[in-house]
């Protein structure tokens, strides 16, 4: 699972880093260490163009993390489905529609897992966070699907207020430093596959899988950090100060 990540890199450094030819500066967001289900988050996608549906357009947009589907009857849904596991995510009805048509990369500083430890003074057990993240401190491109709910309550559908735009984070089995402290890990893809995953037109749902391999080791590093990031209220790079 992924429950928690750090995403503090700007539209700037993102639209360079991706390629982006599109962003809505309305849509900027501020630096997180501390990103939780049903925050905002910035994602990268491709549209094709209304009026040419062979042009393709790559976004920089700010999503809902925790995917509504389009058929759902509440929006409150989302919060329990921020994660899509990649050994059923194609088959999944909440995300296989999403899966051939609407996917996308979620750019984040790293990720934050705990693993429970015993404090030898009081006997009790707590938990300890751990932020994994690319040895090089690189962007981690966690690949994810974005989906459109329409909200039933708005009779105009031209209305931005009217659609709400949600996403998951898929996860694969842990590997590297991550798996020491963790089974799961979010799925990152390297810049080789950006262009494969992120085409709406490539629904191939073999091939599609065929991109989502666990990474090699030694990519990645996980220390321990302050507990002050168990408080979704807490936010800022004092976060990631090695645990006392």
């Amino acid at each position: 699972m992924c429950g928690r990540y750090a995403s503090t890199r700007g539209p700037q450094d993102l639209t360079q880093l991706f390629e982006v030819t599109e962003w809505r500066p309305e849509e900027a967001l501020a630096p997180s260490w501390n990103v939780a289900p049903t925050d905002g988050v910035y994602a990268i996608l491709e549209r094709a163009a209304r009026d040419d549906g062979d042009e393709v357009r790559r976004e920089l947009r700010a999503l809902k993390w925790g995917l509504v589907p389009s058929w759902a009857k509440d929006p409150k849904v989302g919060a329990r489905m921020i994660n899509a596991r990649v050994e059923t995510v194609h088959e999944k009805p909440a995300y296989r529609r999403a899966f051939a048509k609407r996917r996308c990369l979620l750019p984040a500083d790293g990720f934050y897992e705990w693993d429970p430890v015993k404090d030898e003074a009081t006997g009790r057990t707590r938990k300890q966070p751990y932020f994994i993240h690319p040895v090089d401190d690189q962007v981690m491109a966690m690949a994810g699907l974005y989906e459109y709910w329409r909200n039933p309550d708005i009779a105009d559908a031209d209305d931005p207020a009217a659609w709400l735009v949600t996403c998951t984070i898929i996860t694969t089995e842990a590997t590297d430093e991550a798996g020491r402290v963790h089974p799961r890990m979010p799925l990152a893809l390297t810049p080789d596959h950006y262009d494969a995953w992120l085409d709406p037109h490539h629904q191939n749902t073999d091939d599609l899988r065929a991109l989502l391999t666990r990474p090699a080791g030694g990519r990645l590093d996980a220390r321990p950090v302050s507990p002050a990031v168990n408080n979704v209220r807490n936010n800022g790079p004092h976060l990631l100060d090695p645990a006392t």
